[in-house]
């Protein structure tokens, strides 16, 4: 048996529901009576890979129910402090971990270059807008409609991601390559989030 037949036997692709569940059960671990309203998500093929791009996409779809869980709260609740810090660090360790595992390679190839700029370009956007609500009042009636916008960005920046970006990414990769960013994502994800910090700054265009 070959080194590749050997760790191919390792990781079994999981049925996308079951991934997608299983996200979302992690995100209301937080707040576990809290609905988590995710509906439908855009169609990708790699939701239960056990590769880079279902890994990523396991952290969508934790974070579209922490988004939805979010809109579930009211004004500066605990839940709703929680929830918010939650996800300003799940998003930052994330879009590092991912920019350091998968992005800072797909840059060196002319093919996909343009892509890893775009998404690194709006992981900084997102990360503005972050800033921008928690230096809010949470309890503002324009508190949720900049968050709704956060949400608005976030979902077009990860459909985008799965339909488009990763799509070309894989195409360019070595198997090798895709199930070694796996380990350097979750690596960097721990360390990166654990660093995360909730940073205020209001935005003076809106």
């Amino acid at each position: 048996m070959t080194t590749r037949t050997i760790e191919r036997g390792k990781a079994k692709r999981k049925p996308a529901t079951k991934a997608k569940a299983e996200a979302v059960a992690k995100a209301k671990t937080l707040v576990p009576d809290l609905a988590a309203r995710i509906g439908s998500t855009p169609k990708t093929k790699f939701r239960g890979d056990p590769d880079i791009f279902g890994r990523l996409v396991e952290d969508h779809d934790r974070h579209r129910a922490l988004l939805a869980m979010i809109e579930e709260t009211q004004g500066k609740s605990p839940d709703r402090k929680a929830l918010f810090e939650e996800l300003v660090k799940e998003l930052k360790g994330h879009a590092a971990a991912e920019e350091q595992a998968l992005w800072s390679t797909v840059l060196r190839d002319p093919a996909t270059t343009d892509d890893a700029r775009h998404a690194i370009s709006e992981h900084k956007e997102i990360e503005d807008m972050l800033a921008d609500l928690a230096a809010r009042d949470m309890a503002s009636p324009g508190w949720l409609r900049r968050f709704a916008g956060l949400k608005d960005e976030y979902l077009h920046h990860i459909g985008e991601e799965e339909q488009e970006q990763f799509v070309a990414a894989e195409k360019q990769l070595q198997p090798a390559d895709v199930r070694y960013m796996r380990r350097v994502f979750n690596r960097r994800k721990k360390e990166e989030k654990a660093a995360a910090k909730v940073e205020k700054k209001i935005k003076l265009k809106n």
